[in-house]
């Protein structure tokens, strides 16, 4: 039995939990993730930045995603391998961060991140909280609450104006991983 690709979106502020969630569900489900490009674009050519490098890095996210669809249909061995039939792609972040990162930062947005939101289509969206504490490394801007939590809201504000089902994914770890298992699970019918 095949089943259509479902995609599955980690999104949030930073540090909280987005990479270990997308980590925890591909290993539950037995299949593959798509990570972050600008984690690897900014660990290449430095944390500072302009509104140029923010296209470029989502153009760079694109690319991931669409490998890693690329990568999911392909393989049937393991994206045909969980209980459900079901192929399954967990993405650590889309065009909603990046159109958020650009307005956060520089106040606006490219039109092309504008456009990519409406073209692309996913299956459910896991929000993730603030409550988890930050955890510092060289690529993070906003170690404090207020700034995280302002972002948190942005992020809520545009899942309930968009018409994917979504779910907000708080507690610790462990908690954070049963509540996404849960809806990734209903969005399946599992």
């Amino acid at each position: 039995m095949i089943h259509r690709l479902k995609k599955i979106v980690v999104i949030g502020p930073e540090s909280t939990g987005k990479s270990t969630l997308c980590g925890q569900l591909a290993n539950h489900y037995t299949t593959i993730w798509c990570k972050e490009y600008a984690r690897e674009y900014l660990l290449k050519n430095g944390t500072i930045y302009n509104l140029d490098n923010l296209l470029t890095i989502a153009k760079g996210q694109l690319q991931l995603e669409d490998d890693a669809i690329q990568e999911v249909c392909s393989h049937n061995k393991s994206t045909e391998s969980n209980s459900s039939g079901q192929r399954l792609l967990f993405i650590d972040t889309d065009m909603y961060v990046m159109k958020v990162w650009c307005e956060f930062v520089f106040g606006k947005c490219h039109q092309w991140i504008l456009d990519q939101i409406i073209e692309r289509n996913y299956d459910l969206y896991l929000l993730c909280n603030t409550d988890l504490p930050w955890v510092k490394d060289e690529l993070r801007e906003y170690p404090d609450l207020e700034s995280r939590q302002q972002l948190y809201m942005i992020y809520k504000d545009i899942m309930i104006n968009q018409s994917v089902p979504w779910v907000d994914i708080s507690g610790n770890y462990a908690e954070r991983f049963e509540k996404a298992k849960a809806a990734v699970d209903s969005l399946i019918g599992y």
